[in-house]
């Protein structure tokens, strides 16, 4: 006989459209827990950049998954998936219901999955000759070559992203199939878990945009400068990659290194944060265990309704 799926609820959407907020709702009105879904929020003291709960949101209700790496230590999707899914079974023992709550899309999808995905055979020696290409000749060589064989993932990685350029290409080159490809194979597996999943999204792009700013600005009143210095100290972008590609912290590096004005690095973190919001929307819109959930016009006791109904929790 087989074992009976655990439920669980997850609630995802683009950064700032107030996800977290939503789910701090559903949790205290249904016995909820919140297992976070963001790959930055795993790091230690990397708290303003990254929209960690304050400490008063965390006395609301039990949060899983923030806090558990150093900054200097690497810390991969199956680390995400071995520790949430033990967080997950966790909660559901005690009784409560588990919530995902992120922006992290990659780690849902291999969190439904169990972590399992397409093969791909080891590729170690492959991914030292790529990194030393891109050592050699910078990353847009190898960019150029991903969107040739591979476009659907190429519109989907930022070129900056040395990392996913790097892991897209050396899945091609190792198998053969394009990483979009595998991906669509992936999304058949059947999630191990009862899950129903919303997707906060704004129909009219501006509201979020709007709300973003605001959080920029929010984030720097609340001394984003400062803990960016401390990280920079730490040497925390130094000898982590992932660390170093978080957005809120690597707009600023120019200005606290003298060679960028604090207005212009403040002006790119917005940009550059809308930029990944819309990424963000594209990949969940595109999965079909999303059901969106439009905030346009809707005050938050409607949201929490209308998501409490999509989980059969009302």
């Amino acid at each position: 006989m087989s074992k009976e799926k655990s439920k669980i609820i997850a609630i995802v959407g683009p950064t700032a459209s107030g996800k977290s907020s939503l789910a701090l709702e559903i949790a205290q009105r249904y016995g909820g827990e919140i297992i976070s879904c963001d790959s930055m929020q795993i790091y230690k003291r990397m708290n303003i950049g990254t929209a960690k709960p304050s400490e008063e949101e965390l006395l609301r209700v039990r949060h899983h998954m923030i806090d558990v790496a150093e900054p200097s230590e690497p810390f991969s999707c199956e680390d995400y998936v071995r520790l949430a899914a033990r967080e997950i079974e966790d909660c559901v023992g005690r009784g409560k219901l588990p919530i995902i709550c992120g922006g992290t899309g990659l780690y849902l999808d291999a969190l439904l999955r169990g972590g399992n995905s397409a093969p791909v055979s080891d590729t170690a020696e492959l991914r030292e000759e790529l990194n030393a290409r891109v050592e050699r000749e910078g990353i847009m060589p190898l960019y150029r070559e991903l969107e040739r064989v591979d476009p659907v993932s190429a519109a989907s990685i930022h070129p900056n992203n040395t990392k996913r350029v790097i892991r897209a290409m050396e899945i091609y080159l190792s198998c053969g199939i394009p990483k979009s490809e595998l991906d669509k194979l992936s999304k058949k597996n059947e999630s191990i878990y009862d899950a129903k999943v919303a997707g906060l999204f704004y129909s009219d792009r501006s509201v979020l945009y709007s709300r973003i700013e605001r959080r920029v600005d929010q984030m720097i009143d609340m001394g984003l400068l400062e803990e960016t210095r401390t990280l920079m100290d730490e040497g925390v972008f130094e000898n982590n990659r992932t660390a170093a590609q978080a957005i809120g912290y690597k707009e600023l590096l120019g200005y606290l290194s003298g060679n960028d004005s604090l207005e212009n690095a403040v002006s790119t973190l917005k940009t550059a944060t809308r930029r990944y919001a819309k990424r963000q929307m594209t990949w969940f819109l595109a999965k079909d265990y999303v059901e969106p959930l439009y905030a346009d016009g809707k005050t938050f006791e409607e949201i929490v309704n209308n998501a409490s109904g999509l989980f059969s929790l009302a």
